[in-house]
């Protein structure tokens, strides 16, 4: 946890501005790429947005624990949201709006590889991937973003990992991307 994000988010909840900006620059970047690794690019800045603004709005919400966690797990609810109002759309108009986001430090054939590849994945599953390789969660704090058990992330990333090494081939392809979990 960062140092002071509670106390953060305690004067949020008395209305500081400045408490509020203090949060969003220290923890919308996270926000924004774990968000870009599950959603359309376009959306995951929308949704960065939303996010912040349940913190403000909402901000009685947080409950204690890891600040960064209660943010994801907000983010994570949008990201469902937004997944139900897409199928509801795609049913109408049968579009397809987009893959998960890059990551930075890689190649661009290596990210194309890494997008196309988390494609595949059940949302929840890619969500729990994302948030301990992309934004270095660990399990235990990747469950409470995502408010499943603990046993149920280990298993998402398990079989995540899995397809994800299948897809880019056993090594990530000839030159291609590692899997690196961060714990």
């Amino acid at each position: 946890m960062t140092e002071g994000d509670e106390a953060l988010v305690a004067a949020v909840r008395d209305g500081s501005e400045r408490a509020f900006n203090e949060l969003v620059d220290r923890h919308q970047q996270a926000v924004r790429t774990f968000l870009r690794g599950i959603t359309a690019y376009d959306d995951a800045e929308d949704m960065a947005q939303e996010t912040f603004l349940a913190v403000w709005t909402h901000a009685r919400s947080y409950r204690g624990g890891h600040v960064r966690a209660w943010l994801f797990s907000i983010a994570w609810r949008k990201a469902k949201g937004a997944q139900r109002s897409w199928f509801r759309r795609r049913r109408r108009d049968s579009e397809y709006h987009g893959a998960p986001a890059p990551t930075r430090d890689m190649s661009a054939e290596d990210r194309l590889a890494v997008r196309q590849a988390l494609a595949t994945l059940p949302l929840a599953q890619r969500a729990a991937v994302v948030l301990s390789f992309g934004c270095g969660l660990t399990h235990p704090e990747a469950a409470e973003a995502l408010g499943v058990p603990l046993g149920t992330v280990k298993s998402h990333i398990l079989r995540g990992r899995d397809r994800l090494r299948a897809a880019l081939g056993e090594s990530g392809g000839p030159k291609g991307p590692q899997l690196r979990e961060k714990s």
